[in-house]
């Protein structure tokens, strides 16, 4: 499935306004998490992220607030949310200094997402039909292949 490419900068934010942000260049990749700590957070079925480069990415208006924690897999990470209206914006963790994970459902444009991959697939609502390629039981231990593949479809 070939999709349009968005245009630059994107730009996102909370429900309330609050926190607002930009993206000056494409997100690395975008995918579907189906862990169920992304189940909790989000309330849904999954969560859709994308990772962008630290440096294409800042925060326009606002202060969003951190919540740090240790992930299941014993990774540090901040998750970065409006204090006010308490919507999840961005993840970002020590050991990955060069990216942000964007919870892409902030964007205001959301019609040329498409995920090129699902992650934890083992734990996917059993009602949720997923594609039969390129999905994962876990995280995948490479994303190259996942951003080169996702760079395709634009």
């Amino acid at each position: 499935m070939v999709s349009r490419s968005p245009t630059l900068p994107l730009t996102g934010g909370c429900l309330c306004r609050a926190i607002r942000y930009e993206i000056t260049a494409l997100p690395l990749i975008v995918y579907a998490c189906h862990c169920t700590n992304c189940q909790r957070q989000s309330g849904s079925a999954f969560a859709m992220n994308m990772p962008v480069a630290t440096d294409a990415f800042r925060i326009t208006q606002g202060e969003p607030t951190a919540w740090r924690r240790i992930t299941p897999s014993g990774a540090q990470t901040e998750s970065w949310f409006c204090p006010t209206c308490a919507g999840r914006i961005h993840g970002s963790r020590p050991t990955r200094p060069e990216s942000v994970t964007v919870r892409a459902g902030t964007l205001d444009d959301t019609s040329w997402l498409r995920p090129v991959a699902h992650f934890y697939t083992t734990t996917a609502q059993p009602w949720l039909t997923l594609p039969p390629a390129d999905c994962f039981d876990e995280a995948p231990a490479d994303f190259r292949p996942l951003a080169k593949a996702w760079r395709a479809t634009l």
